[in-house]
C-alpha cells in the first residue's frame, strides 16, 4: 500500500484535540489553542460526571467555537442497550441542527443508525471501539468511519503499521488518566457500585485502596501489598506523551487527544497550552527545513507540564508494554506544587474569578498565551465595591495587585499559586 503522505512529508502538523466537560473548559481550551474540542450531550457520552450540554447549549458552543476557527466533535460513545436507543435518532438531529463537524462512536448498533440519520455527518471512532491492528482499522474505514482514534495500548511501531495501512485519519491519546482495562471497557464499577462505565457512570474503583476479608473473619482488613510498595494495585499513572510528539508527527499522526472532560478549568488549560506551544515549536523547526526525526523538546516544556495533574506520569505502552513504574500503588495521588486559583475576567484593572482560595502574600504565576509565564506575588486585593480583604475564597470575584505587575493580562487566561515549596 502506499505510504500516506503525512508519514512521508512531515509538512503538517496534527490537530490538537482538547476535552470541553463544560462551556467554560471550551472557552479555557479554545483560548490557549485548541484546534478542536470534544464535548457530549446529556445523553449517549461516555462521562455522565461531566457538565455536558443541554440542547440549546450545544448550539452555543459549536457557535462559539466555529466562530474562532474551532472544530467540534460531539461524543456518542456508550455501548448502548435496547433502551437506550429509544430517542438517539432524534438527538443525532439535535447535533445536526447544531452543526457539530463529527460524532464519536464506539458501539456498532450505534454507529448504524448514524449513518442512516445523519448519512453527510464525517464519524469518527472512538477508543472505546479498541482499534489495535491493522484489520480492524481496514473493517471500520469500510463502516464509513472517517477518523480512528486507536487503543491506548498501541506503541509507536504499531501506530505506523496501521498509519501504512489505510487512509483514515489516525487519533493518538497523547495525555491525561488511564483505564486499567482494555482501552476503557471495565466492569468493576458495575460490580462494585452498580454504576456502568460503558455507558457513561464509572465510580473509578481502580483509584480505590483495597483490603482482603477473609470470610470466617468479617470486620478484620488485611493489606494488599506488592512487595513494600502499598495497596493501590490499579492506579496507573496518567499517560504522558509530551516528549513523543516529534515521533508521532514523523509517524503522520493526524490528531493529539487530551483527555479530562471532568478535569478543573485549570488543568484542561494548563495541558492545552504546553501542547500547544511544543507543537508550534515543532512546526517552527519543521519551517526551517529541519528533519522531524532529529528534534528533541526542550526540557522547560516537560518541567511546565509537571505542574498539572496529580498522579504521575508514564508513557504507558508507547516503547512496550509498562512495567510497575506506570503504576502508583503506594498512594491515590501525589502532592502538587501548584494549584489553579483563577480565571483572568478583566484585563485592566486586573480581575480574576477564584477558583481556589488566595490570600495576600501568596506566589502566584499568570500563564499566558504563546508559553508566557509571569511569575508574582499577591500585595493587594479588593472586592468590586472597593472594600479591601485579605483572602478571598473560591468563586468570588476579585481585583489584584501584584508585585511585579502582571504586563497585558488577556482575558480568560488563568493564575496558579504555589502551594508547597
Amino acid at each position: 500500500m502506499t505510504q500516506h503522505p503525512l508519514a512521508r512529508q512531515y509538512k503538517r502538523i496534527p490537530e490538537l484535540l482538547a476535552p470541553a466537560g463544560d462551556f467554560a473548559k471550551l472557552r479555557t481550551a479554545i483560548h490557549y489553542g485548541a484546534d478542536a474540542v470534544y464535548l457530549a450531550g446529556k445523553q449517549f457520552g461516555l462521562r455522565a460526571g461531566a457538565g455536558n450540554f443541554a440542547e440549546d447549549e450545544l448550539r452555543r458552543a459549536v457557535a462559539y467555537a466555529h466562530a474562532r476557527g474551532v472544530r467540534v466533535y460531539v461524543t456518542v460513545n456508550i455501548y448502548a442497550r435496547n433502551s437506550d436507543l429509544q430517542g438517539l435518532a432524534a438527538y443525532l438531529q439535535q447535533v445536526r441542527a447544531a452543526e457539530a463537524d463529527a460524532l464519536i462512536i464506539a458501539d456498532p448498533g450505534v454507529l448504524n443508525v448514524a449513518r442512516e440519520t445523519l448519512p453527510e455527518m464525517p464519524l469518527h471512532l472512538s477508543t472505546q471501539a479498541n482499534v489495535t491492528n491493522t484489520a480492524s482499522a481496514r473493517f471500520w474505514a469500510a463502516q464509513g468511519v472517517s477518523r480512528l482514534n486507536l487503543a491506548r495500548e498501541l506503541g509507536l511501531a504499531e501506530i505506523g503499521q496501521i498509519r501504512a495501512a489505510t487512509d483514515c485519519a489516525l487519533e493518538v491519546f497523547v495525555h491525561g488518566a488511564l483505564c486499567i482495562s482494555y482501552s476503557g471497557r471495565c466492569l468493576l464499577s458495575t460490580y462494585f457500585t452498580g454504576r456502568d462505565a460503558n455507558r457513561g457512570d464509572c465510580a473509578q474503583p481502580c483509584r480505590y485502596a483495597y483490603r482482603l476479608v477473609e470470610e470466617k473473619r468479617p470486620g478484620q482488613y488485611f493489606p494488599v501489598e506488592e512487595d513494600e510498595r502499598g495497596t493501590y494495585i490499579f492506579n496507573s499513572r496518567d499517560l504522558c506523551l509530551l516528549n513523543r510528539l516529534p515521533e508521532l508527527v514523523a509517524a503522520g499522526v493526524d490528531s493529539l487527544k487530551i483527555e479530562g472532560r471532568m478535569k478543573s478549568v485549570g488543568y484542561v488549560g494548563g495541558v492545552v497550552r504546553v501542547y500547544r506551544a511544543a507543537l508550534d515549536w515543532i512546526g517552527e523547526r519543521l519551517g526551517t527545513g529541519a528533519s522531524v526525526a532529529g528534534l528533541t523538546l526542550p526540557e522547560y516544556y516537560a518541567d511546565e507540564i509537571l505542574k498539572f495533574g496529580t498522579r504521575g506520569q508514564t508513557e504507558n505502552f508507547f516503547a512496550g508494554p509498562p512495567a510497575g513504574v506506570g503504576m502508583l500503588f503506594d498512594r491515590t495521588r501525589l502532592e502538587q506544587e501548584w494549584a489553579p486559583v483563577g480565571i483572568v475576567s478583566q484585563a485592566d484593572p486586573l480581575v480574576i474569578e477564584t477558583r481556589n482560595v488566595l490570600e495576600i502574600g501568596d506566589l502566584i504565576e499568570y500563564m499566558g498565551c504563546g508559553f508566557v509565564t509571569v511569575g508574582c506575588t499577591v500585595t493587594g486585593m479588593a472586592m468590586a465595591d472597593g472594600a479591601p480583604i485579605y483572602r478571598a475564597n473560591p468563586g468570588q470575584t476579585v481585583r489584584l495587585t501584584t508585585d511585579p505587575p502582571v504586563p497585558e493580562p488577556e482575558q480568560l487566561c488563568l493564575i496558579r499559586k504555589r502551594i508547597r515549596r
